[in-house]
């Protein structure tokens, strides 16, 4: 509803381009992958006004916590919008990026989603959102080979409540049943980790994949399976993501590896991905996950859409102005489609596909890797779609 947004002025020629970023950095989000995904948009924030700016104008981040809290997001688009940004950017987790697009899509905010997959990001499609990382329903049916191709074909879910576990959870029956497969449920609102233990050895089930939040309850369960003689030759998986990050390293040690998951990442980087794998190694102190790389490419998309569309400011001629023509918003979001940026792990374009209601990067990359068991710390990629 634009009416919602309350008259700025237009910015004068001297002021920063401001991008409005939604981050989870408290708990109960998954802390690491925000600061990764602010780690990656502040690198090339620095890195656009090394280069000059926005048509000479420095380019800023007006960073806000979402702590995974659909309700805090929403009223951060809201703030956002009413202080005038020239885009809104950002977010991890699929329920909360959800409750923003839908937002932004409600005020005619453009929104580049950084890193979250979930299908419907939106119920209608939108010409103010678009996305980064491949939707659920592709990479989630990429693990599902690699699951059926490792010879599994009747998996166990361990499955807390919400949308997007429920979503992926119904992508992975649907696909498994397709192959003469099945997937049996089970409901983490009941269960510790030792009767999770129970009912997996009663299932016959020779893979359990963990559609659950970390640290907890993941991390409880996966050091009580591990630690169960019945389930020695069981396959733990994520396809979430969340062995990614160092902290499932150092809470679990030994145990946290050998759990496939997925990853954005390319076989091999773009040269300017060499480049910014090793600037952000030494702003995080250690490797980058592919969400930081998201977070660059989505400022990297970003630049490059302001300086071709004109971020100094609209007159609202065409009645689609941002907030009392601070910014020609629908100018902006009208060039997703033209969008033609090399980025860290590839071209970057985006196109409309099917059942997918954004502006969508149809063929980003995908990868089924896990932590090897002989090191730790070193990925494996173990199947690539």
């Amino acid at each position: 509803m634009p009416g919602m947004v309350t008259q700025v002025r237009s910015p004068r020629r001297d002021e920063p381009v401001q991008i409005g970023a939604l981050v989870p950095l408290t708990r109960p989000g998954w802390v690491e992958a925000g600061q990764h995904l602010l780690a990656g948009l502040e690198l090339a924030v620095r890195e656009v006004n090394d280069g000059g700016g926005i048509g000479g104008r420095p380019l800023e981040l007006v960073v806000r916590d979402t702590a995974a809290d659909p309700q805090k997001a929403t009223a951060a688009v809201d703030e956002l919008a009413r202080m005038g940004v020239a885009a809104l950017a950002g977010e991890y987790h699929s329920v909360v990026a959800r409750a923003a697009a839908a937002r932004a899509d409600a005020l005619g905010v453009p929104f580049l989603c950084s890193s979250a997959v979930l299908d419907a990001l939106t119920e209608q499609p939108t010409r103010w959102v678009a996305r980064l990382p491949p939707p659920q329903s592709r990479g989630w049916r990429i693990y599902a080979d690699f699951v059926l191709g490792a010879g599994h074909s009747h998996i166990a879910v361990a499955a807390q409540p919400s949308v997007y576990w429920a979503s992926g959870a119904r992508l992975l029956r649907d696909h498994v049943a397709s192959h003469g497969g099945t997937v049996s449920e089970l409901d983490m609102r009941s269960l510790d980790p030792t009767a999770v233990c129970d009912q997996l050895a009663d299932s016959g089930a020779t893979a359990l994949l963990l559609l659950l939040g970390t640290p907890e309850p993941a991390v409880p369960i996966v050091k009580s399976v591990r630690r169960d003689p019945r389930l020695a030759e069981i396959l733990i998986g994520a396809p979430a993501g969340q062995p990614e990050f160092a902290e499932w390293a150092a809470l679990l040690g030994d145990d946290g590896t050998a759990i496939p998951f997925l990853r954005y990442l390319p076989e091999h980087l773009t040269p300017l991905g060499v480049r910014v794998d090793t600037a952000l190694r030494e702003q995080l102190g250690g490797a980058p996950s592919f969400v930081a790389f998201e977070g660059y490419d989505t400022v990297t998309v970003l630049a490059d859409v302001l300086r071709s569309q004109g971020a100094d400011g609209g007159d609202g001629a065409d009645g689609g102005d941002g907030a009392d023509g601070a910014y020609d918003w629908a100018r902006i979001a009208d060039s997703w489609p033209h969008v033609r940026v090399e980025g860290t792990r590839g071209q970057i374009q985006f196109s409309r596909t099917p059942d997918i209601s954004v502006w969508q990067w149809t063929w980003g990359p995908v990868q089924v890797v896990d932590r090897d068991p002989a090191a730790p710390d070193r990925f494996r990629v173990l199947h690539s779609g």
